[in-house]
């Protein structure tokens, strides 16, 4: 279990880094370029995927450009839903997004349908509605529950392309490494276009931050595949205590560590939330 934790801290730091980001005048999007600098030599470091099954014929090269363009994409919203809603209720919508991601096998990749995992998928529609509610009226409310939808979607369109990809034989570790790579070749260019124009200006502190957000966003990968092959048996049993750790870790450190207002709609969202995991990942598959 100490694996799920450590993945589980790793993604939660990554909010923490991106909530401390604009109080120390760092650019995201440059910390976002540098993160998968870090991300694909860490990935071909340690994990080492084999890259064969992307030099066969049919190999699935428009849904891994997609996905180079989704995740910085995504990454740049999370960091402005961070920014604009905190920790607490973005992290729970990232979690929430499994719940599009189970329609998805519902509808696309004809997955059984059963009770449990409708009650779960119910009751964390529920939580979605909670969690993108206001604590408080303020001038930001309609672009942060924006956002939180923004990321609530994106992170499923992630999970969506992650399983086309595998439905064509490439493995799930080699799409990211590909993935990552293409996407830092992306943001690259992108940022030496905003030096150019005199945008901002790449120097040795963004690249430190954003080499540590890259570790941190890797180590919660490569902790969750470890804690995989440590119970092949129980993969529902580290799906859910990955998912609800982080909810409740992001909630501890979003309220205590950052004093982040929760209503009492967003409480029992974040409650239902953690039920609605624990029935998906039990529920039976077929």
């Amino acid at each position: 279990m100490h694996l799920i934790l450590a993945s589980a801290i790793c993604s939660v730091l990554v909010s923490v880094l991106l909530k401390l980001a604009p109080r120390h005048r760092l650019d995201i999007a440059q910390l976002v370029t540098w993160n998968y600098l870090a991300a694909t030599a860490l990935c071909a470091w340690l994990l080492q995927p084999s890259l064969d099954s992307l030099r066969a014929p049919g190999a699935p090269w428009a849904a891994l450009l997609g996905l180079a363009v989704v995740l910085p994409s995504l990454f740049l919203v999370l960091a402005a839903s961070v920014k604009a809603t905190g920790i607490v209720r973005t992290d729970v919508a990232q979690r929430l997004s499994l719940l599009l991601s189970l329609l998805a096998a519902f509808t696309l990749f004809g997955e059984r349908v059963d009770g449990m995992r409708l009650t779960g998928l119910g009751l964390g529609l529920l939580a979605v509605a909670g969690i993108v509610m206001r604590p408080e009226r303020e001038p930001t409310a309609s672009r942060g529950w924006g956002l939180l939808l923004v990321v609530w979607v994106g992170f499923a369109v992630v999970d969506v392309l992650l399983k086309r990809i595998a439905q064509a034989g490439t493995p799930s570790l080699a799409s990211l490494q590909v993935a990552f790579a293409l996407a830092f070749a992306i943001m690259f260019a992108w940022q030496l276009f905003r030096h150019w124009r005199g945008e901002t200006r790449l120097d040795l502190r963004h690249l430190a931050a954003g080499l540590l957000l890259g570790a941190l966003n890797f180590g919660n990968i490569v902790f969750y595949v470890r804690a995989h092959q440590a119970l092949p048996d129980n993969p529902s049993v580290v799906f859910a205590a990955m998912n609800i750790g982080v909810v409740v870790l992001g909630t501890l450190v979003g309220v205590l560590a950052f004093g982040e207002k929760t209503s009492r709609w967003n409480r029992a969202a974040i409650g239902l939330a953690v039920v609605a995991i624990g029935l998906i990942a039990l529920a039976p598959k077929g």
